[in-house]
């Protein structure tokens, strides 16, 4: 029997896992055993091939052109994880690869920060895949990341623009609010939201735009999902960004105003799409060829929703196939009933706990002039760990 990894997906090989573990210590065909192996291995393969991404330049310096000498190798050609169509794109526009990094280093913290008391926190395991095997199945989780991470492209390059730092934009062009009052001032050098949500638009989707997979598969709704939660991304930063203002006049009087578009905190796009990862759409491919809901009684989703098409694997244990690292080892509150709680973090196993001593600094006071003197406490903290 020959094994095609053309035709492995990632379904297949969860399910090939979980065969491999029923028929362990049990009696099977002598052949069985070696052909789930033999699967498994291509498996392992085949998703070591599509581990490469555009997020691995978040995990690598990337130095900027002007530092490069006469006769160093081009910059385009040491960056890794980059599709052929993202390449090219870096070779016209090497002074915002910088930018890109920046932008999915911004998105990735963020992840952290939102999923920091759920089972998968959004752990980066290597510099090159950045997040492991977990990426490779369509679940919520992989919706948000694919989310943020475009959402954090638009936001470094909007700003970039805004700070001079890239040759083919400049301060934001958007017209004046029809709401803004007649005696304030439109003008000042806003984030260029425009700009950074184009770019973002045609480098993320780049990679996703160069497949090929067949109409209706599997492979191919993964990549309409991945291009849906790319966008959800995008319209978060745009949608999000609003008018600023700066008063002026004597005294501060505020006489006058002078206003601008500015970007919003990066933590409200975080917890904008957290809300959208909650209320994710269940999808799957339909006989157009395109996404629709598995349950037809819910609300299409919109460009700012996120989509879909498989379910969560069980991040509670350890799995080298699906990617998950357990929650063996993680911190929780025992005193919390959430996420977060040792119940539900540790998924019932229990936990362990110990005492650490906690330094900090207490009884601050200001003296004149001018400096804060404290003193330094020391505490001793319960700490629960999952068994």
């Amino acid at each position: 029997m020959f094994i095609k990894k053309s035709t492995l997906t990632l379904r297949s090989c969860v399910r090939m896992d979980m065969a491999m573990r029923v028929t362990q210590g049990q009696r099977t065909f002598p052949g069985l055993h070696l052909l789930l192996v033999l699967v498994l291995s291509a498996c392992s393969s085949r998703l070591m091939v599509d581990a490469n991404s555009w997020w691995s330049l978040a995990m690598n310096p990337i130095q900027r052109p002007e530092m490069y000498i006469i006769g160093a190798q081009p910059l385009c050609s040491q960056l890794t994880g980059l599709s052929q169509g993202q390449r090219k794109l870096c070779q016209l526009y090497q002074d915002h690869m910088v930018y890109i990094g920046e932008g999915a280093k911004t998105g990735i913290k963020e992840c952290q920060y939102q999923f920091k008391n759920r089972r998968w926190n959004c752990s980066t395991v290597d510099n090159t895949s950045v997040f492991g095997r977990v990426m490779q199945i369509g679940s919520r989780e992989t919706a948000f990341t694919y989310a943020i991470s475009a959402a954090g492209v638009v936001n470094a390059v909007s700003r970039a623009c805004r700070e001079g730092e890239l040759s083919t934009c400049g301060c934001s062009r958007t017209a004046r609010p029809r709401d803004l009052p007649r005696d304030w001032l439109w003008g000042g050098c806003g984030d260029n939201v425009n700009y950074g949500y184009r770019f973002a638009r045609e480098f993320v989707d780049a990679r996703e735009r160069e497949k090929n997979h067949p109409r209706g598969s599997e492979e191919h709704a993964r990549t309409l999902m991945n291009l849906q939660n790319n966008e959800a991304g995008r319209q978060a930063v745009y949608n999000l960004a609003n008018v600023a203002c700066k008063c002026h006049g004597v005294s501060g009087s505020c006489s006058l105003k002078t206003c601008w578009l500015q970007l919003a905190d990066f933590r409200r796009v975080g917890e904008f799409l957290k809300e959208k990862y909650d209320s994710a759409a269940a999808m799957r491919i339909g006989r157009k060829s395109k996404l629709e809901l598995v349950n037809s009684r819910f609300n299409a989703p919109t460009p700012e929703d996120l989509v879909y098409i498989d379910p969560s694997p069980d991040y509670c244990l350890r799995n080298e196939t699906t990617g998950s690292l357990g929650t063996q080892g993680r911190h929780c509150n025992k005193t919390s009933e959430g996420m977060g709680g040792c119940e539900l973090m540790c998924c019932g196993r229990g936990y362990d706990q110990f005492k650490i001593y906690q330094h900090e600094r207490c009884h601050c006071k200001f003296h004149w002039c001018c400096y804060v003197k404290c003193k330094r406490c020391t505490t001793l903290v319960d700490q629960y760990v999952c068994k």
